[in-house]
């Protein structure tokens, strides 16, 4: 869809009948280690009152990876004690609680929290129907699923069984713009949210057109990554940090033709590492 935007002087926006020029974003922090700058609830704490302050709307915390369930609780309900109702708050396991159990333990907190959603609790890997099913039953907060299911009929089926609340969609994993808007319009057939996974010229193009969409991920933020949050070096001043960010915390839609933004070839051309021709 980029090459025939550039080929018809359109943005891809434009030809996926975008209506949105600016959206709001959340700040998506790295996980939390042992030292460096996520390294405690108050790191996290900290960090979220910085990014409520320059003007977000969420931000959306990854823990630390592993078994320490009361630090996790401690994290999710500190984080909303230092920022109250200034910020949605979302929590995002990545799949590495070892026990259901342990989802339903750090679920609750975000229950009491008021989360927005929480994501892939637990080490099922995140396609389990049955078991998140069961998960929301015993939750208020909205679960996020569908990063690891593949494919736009797995997402549907998903949908249809009840495995999710708001439903995941990636460019990179789905089947590209193309996917991910039949599994945008799929799930606004079923009532539900959207929310597209990491960020990107070709997701904001998509977010654009997408009604049932709330907020833009800029992934992989840190207090030290504050300008080099999420960096695309194949494009040449594309950027997605913290500090880019606009009024609101929102980040624009491009307008250019195709994706609206400038290869850089003397990059691309320093890191070939194979060439083939299309015939």
């Amino acid at each position: 869809m980029g090459p025939g935007g550039r080929a018809y002087g359109a943005s891809v926006s434009q030809l996926l009948g975008g209506y949105r020029s600016a959206l709001p974003a959340y700040v998506s922090t790295l996980h939390g280690a042992e030292t460096g700058s996520l390294s405690t609830p108050a790191h996290y704490a900290d960090f979220a009152v910085q990014c409520a302050d320059l003007g977000f709307p969420a931000f959306k915390i990854h823990g630390w990876p592993g078994e320490d369930v009361d630090r996790e609780v401690r994290n999710v309900l500190g984080v909303r004690d230092a920022v109250g109702d200034r910020m949605a708050l979302m929590l995002d396991p990545s799949s590495s609680y070892r026990t259901f159990a342990d989802a339903v333990r750090v679920g609750r907190a975000c229950d009491e929290a008021n989360f927005f959603w929480y994501e892939d609790p637990y080490l099922e890997g995140g396609v389990s129907v049955h078991s998140h099913r069961r998960l929301a039953e015993l939750l208020r907060t909205p679960l996020l699923l569908g990063e690891h299911v593949r494919g736009f009929s797995a997402h549907v089926d998903q949908i249809v069984a009840r495995g999710t609340d708001f439903v995941r969609a990636d460019a990179d994993l789905d089947g590209g713009i193309t996917g991910v808007m039949k599994i945008a319009h799929a799930a606004e057939g079923f009532g539900l949210d959207v929310e597209l996974h990491g960020p990107g010229p070709a997701h904001r193009a998509c977010m654009s057109a997408i009604r049932n969409s709330n907020f833009y991920e800029l992934a992989l933020s840190a207090p030290s990554l504050l300008r080099a949050s999420a960096d695309f070096p194949v494009y040449g001043d594309y950027r997605d940090d913290v500090l880019d960010a606009g009024p609101g915390g929102t980040f624009e839609v491009p307008t250019g033709p195709g994706l609206g933004v400038e290869f850089d070839t003397d990059w691309i051309a320093a890191h070939v590492v194979d060439e083939f021709v299309a015939s």
